[in-house]
């Protein structure tokens, strides 16, 4: 455009906002300026009059720097503030940290070594404190690199001691309330750790286990076998078996080293019961798994009998069963753990051993045998096997087995299998003294249930999730054997042994600990915690020792809504929101719900924000030896923060999330399209005065005023995207109306009204007033998304009197923007549009024009004399050679129109007497094209032909010589 001199008359977009965006550069130039002004503290004190929506930060682990997965979720919280400040929300978010337990324990007793063992626990826990510390340095670093706003130099650390003081108010409230208990039950054990561990703490992974179908031979006390038999006809067989020793119970079980502790064999009351023969033997199993028993066995069976339901039902809680290598009896049980899914419907029972076992082995009275010791090692009670690993004693116990007879079918089974957490070692559930929470104290478990209906869900799937959990969990086991933790301020005494825990100690200790942390547990004697009055409820002693388990790590994170939502001032009881990846309906979300319904009798949330895991392109699962993961800080460092934002907000969070070369490309390349698009509004804004050039939109062309109702509705779903966590929904609305509303068709059709109308000429600042309306509101809707771009882009906006973009709220709304019957019409106006260009491209391809504006179209439709499109079109005439760009729109006569009916003959695109035309069933327009006639403006390109001036169109002309 402008030709021959006349460049210098054009009004040309000019800014020096670079193309460039160079973010990894930058973004900390940034970051150093919020710093300055101290952008979160301005926020905070700009919305001090405006309603709290608070975010409750779940505690990342202080342990390794930050990866693309804890990206995620804080990117994500960001989103969620930001958004909501922009909503005109006063938004206070202070961050958290997780700081105590295992992973932290375990990476500094590794580097301990041998010393690990011996080295004092105060002595230790300094180096975990140090260790966390470290980590929390690095970690607030990575996450203010990537543009998370908050509170970070007041953060809250689980290991502070306002925290520790908290949390054991928490605890002596649950105390006094009678939730917590002590005693012997079987809980995830890892002996390679030593402790305890939470069902959060479990991994599931592929384990090989023996598979064993083992006899348990029916006893003599079971008296007359033959009335088993459901038909009495059938009894002989069994009665015969039985005094032979050869009428057994089939038990089916993975866990070997388990045998040892079997005290029972569990039925289910509501299953069909038979007898198989092979032989001169019996075999009783499930009738539903009968014969997929016989099949893994490879069992020759003659014979099959129908056990009578009453006949064993007779023999309940009787112990009628011979242990297979011990000398005890085994007794008969019924119980609804018991499946048909595998197996032979009878389950082998040790109490020390399993959940379900242990619930039905004290239904039935029976102690919790467990000969296995703190380090998975057998104990004397094992008989043979003590002194061996338990794993490691399994071939020998099948061999045993086999020796004796007991054992009809071994293999090898590859399954789903408990694993810790941080060692990556197997598990075994083993019994232990432990302190648990009743979860049926007080009707907790139909609480916890109800308020988890009463939550607002996203996405609402995941209700389901943790509800199905809640209604199935067992008690909460709170104790860990472990130094680095929260000490639970138990006594034993000196002189009975009993451990207990007392209110007026849990007091003193909370006082205490506010003072000088947890760590004085450790360090001062007991009489300075024991309350003078207390005495041993046992032997009525007075003289204590401490006990050193600790807290479990999802008690430390679940009583953040006591230590943090009810005791900051900024903020409130309960949060509007939670935020979390789903595996946290295990654990965060359920232990927060467990400890604030206990105590206070509500959830701590209005609403739960779930999102998914991040994988690679092929669906593996983040991790340093795969090569596939990067810290969070890296991946910004190359591509910038603000492109790693956007990647997270254009695809579903609440599902799997696969991230890789791909999509940062793509997502690379849309961020660039988003910059230019900004770059290029600047530039048209650059001689732009609000006040001095804005155009009132009654006052602008219909197609500056379509703009506006386009933006208006981009307003409205955008802000209810957010609104519902919906950045996906978000982005994409912005994102499409930026590519195809504004850059594709907006500004295409524009451009000639910015560069060649006069620079103060009516048409031009009402094309720069609607430009002004959708940069400003474009970079407030994108400011949640790519903090630093959209601050970038604010500090150039003409007429910016805010420090910071993110101090303004999004854009008003203006309802009056919107015209349904405007934008009706010019709807249809952009069908046509879209056919024109249809029409220009197979001009252009043939070689008749080179551009658009090389052309002229003629144009017909129906209702020119019924007010149908026809009579728009002619109504629009001039408007559509701005809109299709080429040098002249005519209308053709009806007689013309008739004529090229006729030539097309049914056809939908050909040439007549060297013209172009297209006929168009929708909408039903009639389309010719041709060369334009006459001459070329040398400024703004269009063909004339009006003989006044060989160079300069009527328009240029005027503004030229203006």
């Amino acid at each position: 455009m402008a030709e021959n001199g006349y460049k210098s008359t054009l009004t040309l977009p000019k800014t020096d906002f670079p193309m460039k965006a160079n973010l990894p550069k930058r973004e900390p130039e940034m970051l150093k300026r919020w710093d300055e002004i101290d952008a979160y503290r301005l926020l905070i004190d700009s919305r001090k009059d405006a309603p709290t929506w608070v975010l409750h930060d779940g505690p990342p682990y202080a342990n390794g720097r930050v990866h693309l997965g804890t990206a995620l979720n804080k990117i994500l919280k960001d989103f969620v503030v930001r958004s909501r400040a922009m909503m005109g929300n006063r938004t206070p978010f202070v961050p958290g940290w997780d700081c105590h337990g295992m992973p932290i324990e375990h990476k500094v007793s590794r580097d301990l070594g041998p010393n690990a063992r011996t080295v004092a626990k105060v002595e230790l826990r300094k180096l975990c404190r140090a260790e966390a510390g470290k980590w929390i340095d690095l970690q607030r670093a990575d996450f203010r690199r990537l543009g998370c706003i908050g509170d970070w130099e007041h953060p809250y650390l689980t290991m502070a001691p306002e925290y520790d003081a908290a949390e054991i108010g928490v605890l002596r409230n649950l105390v006094e309330r009678g939730y917590v208990y002590r005693g012997r039950r079987p809980v995830h054990w890892c002996f390679d750790c030593r402790t305890a561990l939470a069902e959060a703490e479990v991994e599931y992974r592929e384990h090989t286990s023996p598979s064993i179908y083992v006899t348990f031979a029916l006893n003599q006390n079971v008296g007359d076998a033959a009335t088993l038999a459901a038909e009495p006809k059938q009894g002989a067989g069994l009665a015969a078996a039985h005094r032979a020793g050869k009428l057994f119970a089939v038990i089916w079980t993975t866990t070997p080293w388990t045998l040892p502790a079997n005290l029972g064999i569990s039925l289910n009351a509501t299953f069909e019961y038979v007898a198989l023969q092979s032989r001169d033997a019996y075999f009783i199993v499930a009738a539903r798994l009968a014969d997929d028993f016989a099949k893994a066995c490879a069992l020759d069976v003659t014979g099959r009998v129908a056990l009578s339901r009453d006949s064993l039902k007779a023999l309940d809680g009787k112990d009628i069963f011979r242990h297979p290598f011990f000398p005890r009896d085994v007794r008969l049980m019924f119980g609804d753990h018991v499946t048909a899914d595998s197996g032979t419907g009878l389950v082998h029972t040790a109490p020390g051993h399993g959940y379900d076992d242990f619930i039905i082995g004290t239904q039935y009275g029976l102690p919790t045998l467990t000969p296995v010791d703190d380090a998975g090692v057998f104990t004397t009670e094992a008989g043979e096997w003590a002194g061996q690993n338990v794993f490691a004693a399994n071939d020998s116990i099948v061999a045993h087995l086999r020796s004796r007879g007991a054992l009809v079918h071994a293999e090898k089974t590859t399954h789903s299998y408990p694993h810790c957490w941080r060692c990556r070692k197997p598990l075994i559930f083993r019994a232990t003294q432990q302190w648990f929470l009743r979860i049926d104290h007080e009707n907790l478990r139909q609480k916890v249930i109800a308020e988890i209906d009463r939550a607002q869900w996203t996405p609402p799937w995941s209700r389901d999730r943790i509800r199905n959990m809640t209604e199935t969990r067992a008690d909460w086991c709170l104790s860990r054997q472990r130094a680095w933790g929260v000490p639970i301020p138990a006594l034993r005494c000196k002189q009975c042994g009993e451990v207990g825990i007392d209110l007026a100690t849990l007091k003193r200790v909370e006082e205490i600990f506010a003072r000088e942390s947890s760590d004085v547990w450790y360090t001062r004697p007991a009489a300075d915690f024991v309350d003078p009055s207390y005495r041993c409820p046992g032997c009525q002693s007075a003289s204590f020792d401490k006990e050193e388990d600790v807290l479990d790590v999802w008690f430390d994170a679940g009583c953040s809504q006591a230590a943090v939502l009810a005791l900051r001032p900024e903020l409130a009881w309960p949060a509007d929101a939670y935020l979390e990846a789903v595996e946290q309906a295990r654990g965060w979300f359920s232990s927060s719900l467990t400890c604030a319904i206990a105590q206070r009798g509500a959830a701590p949330f209005r609403s739960v924000i779930s999102h998914g895991l991040v994988v690679d392109e092929q669906s593996r699962k983040m991790s340093k030896s795969l090569g596939n993961s990067e810290d969070a800080a890296d991946v910004a460092n190359r591509h910038g923060a603000d492109v790693i934002r956007l990647v997270y907000a254009s695809i579903d969070y609440t599902s799997e999330m696969k991230l890789g070369p791909n999509i940062f490309a793509a997502v690379s390349e849309s961020y660039r399209k988003i910059r230019n698009t900004f770059r290029y509004l600047l530039g048209a804004l650059a001689n732009f005065d609000l006040a001095r050039d804005q155009v009132a939109p009654a006052q602008m062309p219909e197609f500056d005023r379509f703009l506006l109702a386009r933006l208006e509705r981009l307003k409205e779903h955008a802000r209810r995207a957010y609104d519902q966590h919906d950045y996906q929904g978000a982005y994409h609305a912005i994102l499409n109306f930026m590519v195809v509303e504004l850059s594709s068709l907006y500004i295409d059709v524009a451009r000639d009204r910015l560069y060649c109308s006069a620079p103060r000429a009516r048409e031009r600042c009402a094309a720069q007033t609607a430009l002004y309306h959708v940069l400003d509101t474009l970079v407030r809707l994108l400011a949640p998304l790519m903090p630093f771009t959209a601050d970038e882009i604010y500090a150039y906006l003409p007429g910016a009197t805010a420090k910071s973009v993110h101090l303004l709220t999004f854009a008003p709304a203006h309802p009056e923007w919107r015209d349904a019957a405007l934008e009706q019409r010019w709807e249809r106006l952009l069908k046509v549009r879209d056919e024109a260009l249809k029409l220009l491209e197979s001009m252009r391809q043939a070689g008749t024009i080179g551009a658009p504006l090389e052309a002229s179209v003629s144009i017909a439709a129906d209702g020119a004399a019924d007010g149908g499109l026809g009579a728009t079109l002619a109504k629009y005439r001039e408007s559509l050679k701005e809109l299709f760009i080429v040098s002249d729109v005519a209308m053709l006569s009806p007689a013309e129109t008739a004529e090229l009916q006729r030539a097309a003959a049914g056809r939908g695109d050909f040439t007549v007497n060297g013209a172009f035309a297209r006929v168009c069933t929708n909408p039903r327009v009639l389309l010719v094209g041709r060369r334009a006639p006459g001459v070329k403006c040398q400024r703004c390109w269009c063909y004339f032909d009006d003989g006044a001036d060989p160079e300069l169109c009527p328009r240029c002309r005027a503004v030229v010589r203006a």
